[in-house]
């Protein structure tokens, strides 16, 4: 099938754009639970442990503080961290297609003849990944639609990641060794990516 060449075959000058998208999604995808304790929540610490003057020691108030072994810890996590990064949606589906222009440069992206048709058995689609000499490498299918026969032929195919044409991203295109299209995945992908679907 014939590709776009809005979408792959654009000159991609600088990468900028793509590490920013890529950076973007791991920054979205990480979680913040990590939770230390101050030295007001650590248990202990209520009495003074040497009296204020006269012993020659730095005066303390609590065995809890920072700098003491069992003590609270400064400037630590709070489980509340906000690690996300905004990129606008515009930049978002330019960068898709830059990635998509990338992989098409490197001959990664394939397209599945019109009479392949999943059934629903695993053997069918690794036969087609064989086929097409994919076989081992990391595939990201991408579907119109994840329909139950889809699904279940690639759900037990350790190197391949099925992804709707609408939810295509850079991090998944671009850790892709190939990217292979449906032909309804196609044309989603055009009228998705070419704004013509709000």
């Amino acid at each position: 099938m014939a590709l776009n060449k809005d979408i792959f075959g654009l000159t991609v000058e600088n990468h900028e754009l793509v590490k920013l998208a890529y950076d973007a999604y791991l920054a979205n995808s990480r979680s913040s639970h990590a939770k230390t304790l101050k030295r007001g929540e650590v248990s202990g610490g209520g009495k003074k442990p040497w009296k204020q003057k006269g012993t020659g020691r730095a005066r303390f108030g609590s065995t809890r503080n920072p700098i003491w072994r069992h003590g609270g810890v400064a400037f630590g996590r709070t489980g509340e961290e906000n690690f996300t990064k905004k990129i606008s949606k515009s930049s978002k589906l330019l960068a898709v297609r830059q990635a998509l222009s990338m992989k098409n440069a490197d001959k990664a992206v394939f397209t599945l003849a019109k009479d392949v048709k999943l059934t629903g058995k695993t053997k069918d689609a690794a036969k087609v990944l064989k086929d097409m000499k994919l076989e081992g490498k990391n595939v990201l299918a991408v579907a119109a639609e994840k329909t139950p026969e889809v699904l279940r032929s690639t759900n037990n195919l350790p190197n391949v990641k099925l992804v709707r044409a609408t939810y295509l991203n850079v991090f998944d295109i671009m850790n892709a060794d190939a990217v292979v299209f449906s032909e309804a995945a196609l044309k989603a992908t055009e009228k998705w990516l070419l704004g013509e679907e709000k």
